[in-house]
């Protein structure tokens, strides 16, 4: 069992800069893939990026690749989101997910959803112009 809660969420001015964190527990955080997803209102919850158990593979959605960065700190439990050059369309609830430890069908799926079997309450980001 995996227990997620993100943080370092708020407002922020168009360009601006922001890093969340998640923290895990559990004894698996370091045999778990990692994502971020967010939603806008109206919207659906859309992947943002993923990163594997131990940091060699990571992703992005082409609307964040080149301003936001994905990166885990095992010894920690957290998974971090550093977002630069952020704008207005960023503005959405971002969700932490983990998948199930050592998940192999997340390095083809990574971007889904439902290869995540547990989810933190989320972090609302606003990005004001």
């Amino acid at each position: 069992q995996v227990q997620l809660v993100e943080s370092g969420g708020g407002l922020v001015q168009t360009g601006g800069s922001l890093r969340l964190a998640c923290a895990a527990s559990g004894r698996t955080f370091s045999s778990n893939a990692m994502g971020w997803f967010r939603q806008a209102p109206g919207k659906e919850r859309e992947f943002v990026a993923g990163i594997s158990y131990n940091g060699g593979t990571t992703d992005y959605a082409d609307s964040v690749k080149g301003r936001f960065t994905i990166s885990r700190d095992n010894a920690k439990n957290t998974v971090y989101l550093q977002m630069d050059s952020l704008k207005s369309e960023d503005t959405a609830v971002y969700y932490c997910a983990a998948a199930a430890s050592l998940s192999s069908s997340w390095y083809w799926r990574k971007d889904q959803a439902d290869v995540y079997d547990y989810w933190g309450q989320g972090t609302q980001v606003t990005v004001s112009s």
